[in-house]
């Protein structure tokens, strides 16, 4: 099995999308460093996470990152309808407030 980034969760099933450039935080400052693609996830995931970009990481990583995961639901690769708040992304939520 091909070694993914540490921001990769071992349920979700999907590879690595290119090198480890960002830092995941939560809200009490746990964090892993990730690939642009598992730390989106891993964000979405989180209440109160935050994203920071690596000192290598080309530029703008940490804003896509901090974009796709609003559009992300929060573990995403859990089958199952998604009616509640808590498991719809930053974007429907606001979608359904109207803003």
């Amino acid at each position: 099995m091909e070694r993914r980034c540490p921001a990769a969760h071992p349920e979700d099933p999907t590879p690595c999308v290119g090198p480890v450039v960002v830092t995941v935080l939560d809200a009490v400052n746990a964090g892993a460093d990730g690939c642009e693609h598992h730390g989106a996830r891993l964000l979405a995931s989180l209440a109160g996470g935050r994203v920071y970009a690596l000192p290598d990481a080309p530029s703008g990583a940490a804003i896509r990152v901090f974009t796709a995961a609003a559009g992300i639901g929060p573990f995403c690769w859990v089958d199952g309808p998604r009616t509640e708040p808590s498991q719809l992304s930053d974007i429907e939520n606001r979608a359904r407030q109207g803003r």
